[in-house]
């Protein structure tokens, strides 16, 4: 066993041993009980060993970590492993937590209780699908591989962050029947976006879809320390404060999206009508005109104007110098490889689907960056108080193109003809 692993369990368990003085409980039977084959039982200790938060978590992490370091060795699922680690996605709230560790809050309120007890912000991520479940959506299920199991997010969220997610609604799944016995399943639409909000629910700041580890920690990092700053701060500083962190943002992707514009030389043309629907948003011309502090921290991005225009090969260009090292730590790479063990990929394969894989993650972080963030900050610029049910309606509509109003999601249209009885619905 690595000495890493070793210092992780040993740590872990100090941590749990400091915190079950306060259950009556005898938590060691709660994680015995957990596993068990006798399923009200087991659903009954799940339920407190939940009810505990990350203590009831970190008491599975004790008591199956030979389990679990043995399972990341040999990807090898017995009945005895698929029991524990129903039990562990369970208390956590998230598919395959044994990778990542996280304990997730899927009440808000909760969350914010905690985190105003704790004095950390909340990370609050919004997906279709359920994060305890294989078919959330695919941004959401990359998280789950790329993001949560890195060493590194995995270590600082623990520590910095309450986490909490919401389901916006369900994620469309297609099966595909070959007739022969061999079946696809696969979500086909659906985004996911993560918010960092301070313990009273303020939007700090806004990542949508996938990020690099790299990215993603770093705008972790940067918004803990802006919830420090703010924390004795009333409004209207706080919201004064939130905008000069994100201006700040905003003008260091924009200096390093021109910078890799001209390094790559890509050419910008606007599309045919100037703009797209992202764009929309009111300005206050009136307002310009007034030098104060609140103007000169509004901000406003119209480089999705170019979006349309810019190919493929262009974009790769783009992500290989603003995002030039995406890499998976080996706890990504280990978690990847035992979801595909059963594929029977070559080693060969794997090192193409790994490149693959790298190159995507480069590709999300730059678009994401370059087109999606700095809008989301000229929109909370824009309104610092905005509510962030409100402000995830918007984005969902605006941004991820999949408003509430539509209930198929872009998937159907009643101006299509199918050839099929009932246009191909079911119910």
């Amino acid at each position: 066993m690595k000495l890493r692993t070793i210092a992780l369990i040993v740590s872990a368990f100090f941590v749990f041993a400091a915190n079950i003085a306060a259950y009556e409980t005898p938590v060691d039977e709660l994680a015995v009980q957990a596993v068990s084959t006798d399923n009200d039982a087991a659903a009954a200790s799940i339920a407190q060993l939940r009810a505990m938060g990350r203590v009831g978590l970190d008491a599975l992490f004790v008591k199956y970590a030979a389990e679990i370091e043995q399972y990341k060795k040999t990807g090898i699922a017995d009945d005895k492993w698929k029991q524990i680690s129903a039990a562990i996605d369970a208390v956590a709230m998230q598919k395959d937590a044994y990778a990542s560790h996280l304990f997730w809050y899927t009440n808000i309120d909760e969350a914010k209780r905690l985190a105003r007890s704790k004095n950390k912000p909340i990370l609050s991520l919004r997906l279709l699908g359920n994060l305890n479940e294989e078919f959330s959506c695919a941004n959401s299920r990359l998280f789950r591989a790329v993001l949560y199991p890195n060493v590194e997010v995995s270590k600082y969220l623990s520590e910095n962050y309450v986490l909490h997610w919401k389901s916006v609604r369900p994620a469309p799944r297609i099966t595909i029947d070959f007739g022969d016995g061999r079946k696809i399943e696969r979500t086909i639409t659906g985004n996911s976006i993560h918010y960092i909000l301070d313990e009273n629910g303020y939007i700090i700041d806004a990542l949508p879809g996938l990020y690099s580890p790299k990215a993603f920690l770093k705008y972790l990092t940067q918004a803990r320390q802006v919830s420090k700053i703010i924390d004795p701060l009333t409004p209207p500083n706080l919201e004064k404060a939130l905008m000069k962190y994100r201006k700040l943002s905003f003008d260091e992707i924009r200096e390093k999206r021109e910078k890799a514009v001209a390094v790559a030389k890509v050419p910008l043309v606007e599309t045919a009508d100037g703009t797209t629907a992202i764009l929309a948003a009111p300005i206050a011309t009136a307002k310009m005109v007034v030098v104060d502090e609140i103007s000169m921290l509004r901000v406003y991005d119209d480089f999705a104007k170019f979006e349309t225009k810019i190919d493929f090969s262009d974009w790769d260009k783009l992500a290989k110098l603003y995002s030039p090292s995406p890499k998976l730590d080996e706890n990504s790479v280990g978690f990847i490889r035992r979801q595909n063990a059963s594929t029977g990929l070559t080693e060969s394969e794997f090192v193409g689907l790994f490149a693959k894989l790298d190159k995507f993650i480069a590709l999300d972080t730059t678009r994401n960056d370059f087109l999606y963030h700095t809008k989301l900050y000229e929109w909370l610029n824009r309104d610092p108080k905005v509510d962030v049910e409100q402000f995830n309606t918007r984005v969902y509509a605006d941004v991820f193109k999949t408003p509430n109003a539509d209930k198929w999601l872009g998937l159907y249209a009643t101006d299509v003809y199918t050839a099929l009885d009932g246009n191909g619905i079911i119910k």
